[in-house]
């Protein structure tokens, strides 16, 4: 005889076995239940495709958190220049994308892979150089002291050269200064390909000039020899936008939980966090979404 047939005759007479079969599929139930939840957790994220300012500056240390805590929803950052951000959003490989090329992004939502752009924060770009400025470019106007910086022999400038808004700001500005880089870049003219903390690594171990992000710059500690050369024009202002992508171009984007977190950053909540970010009791963000 089957040495289990004994035991679970004396349950079944004890009315015991019916309980014992009960509480094991109510375990099992209770187990599934467990994992699906553990599922739709782990399923709770969205890819945010931004720049590498937006990370360096260390606001996604501050912010992202603070989202989670709200939503229950974590946001993955594919940190890269703005081209490359938009590029990874246009292969279907991000849910929302946080960038500063406002040209850029209005393009992206004319070609129909968001169906909105929203402002959010602001901050501006800085002249960064050598505190003895051999090009004398310090001043208050960013063509005058780029011109300078074109013109000075032995003086370096190091661009990120990333398809950043970084480099497309720089390139405009270049332009504005009367310096056709098409055409003939300045001796000095250095192209590093790489985000906002090492060009400005770069520039640092080389005693360069380099165009940079404020929120940037207020979190970099290898400063070196380095300070503001020029800052203030309004030529420097530099507009960051979150766009959610458009499920029409790419069906398995999460949309919802994209449009969760946008809503959250343009919001009340989100626009609190952003100016309460500081470093050294210095803002480096400016929330300025439309109410």
């Amino acid at each position: 005889m089957d040495p289990l047939t004994p035991f679970l005759r004396s349950l079944s007479r004890r009315g015991l076995l019916a309980r014992a079969l009960a509480a094991a599929a109510a375990t099992v139930g209770l187990l599934a239940g467990a994992t699906a939840v553990q599922a739709a957790d782990e399923g709770k994220f969205i890819v945010l495709a931004s720049t590498t300012s937006t990370e360096q500056s260390g606001l996604f240390g501050h912010l992202l958190p603070l989202f989670r805590q709200a939503t229950g929803i974590e946001v993955r950052v594919v940190a890269v220049g703005t081209g490359q951000a938009l590029d990874t959003a246009r292969r279907g490989d991000a849910d929302a994308v946080l960038v500063h090329d406002t040209v850029a992004e209005e393009k992206f939502v004319a070609e129909g892979w968001s169906t909105a752009r929203k402002p959010v924060m602001y901050n501006d770009f800085i002249l960064v150089g050598p505190k003895a400025d051999p090009a004398q470019a310090r001043g208050a106007d960013i063509a005058a002291g780029l011109a300078k910086v074109a013109r000075a022999s032995g003086a370096t400038f190091v661009s990120r050269s990333d398809k950043s808004g970084t480099h497309a700001a720089e390139l405009r500005l270049w332009k504005a200064a009367g310096v056709d880089m098409a055409a003939a870049r300045p001796a000095g003219y250095r192209e590093c390909g790489c985000g906002m903390g090492p060009a400005l690594n770069m520039a640092a171990s080389t005693n360069a000039y380099v165009l940079a992000d404020r929120g940037t710059w207020l979190a970099f500690k290898n400063r070196g020899d380095l300070g503001i050369v020029v800052e203030g024009d309004k030529a420097l202002f530099n507009q960051y936008g979150v766009m959610v992508m458009n499920p029409a171009k790419h069906p398995h984007v999460k949309q919802a939980l994209a449009q969760a977190f946008a809503d959250w950053l343009t919001g009340p909540a989100g626009q609190a966090a952003i100016a309460a970010y500081k470093i050294n009791g210095e803002p480096l963000f400016f929330p300025n979404a439309p109410r």
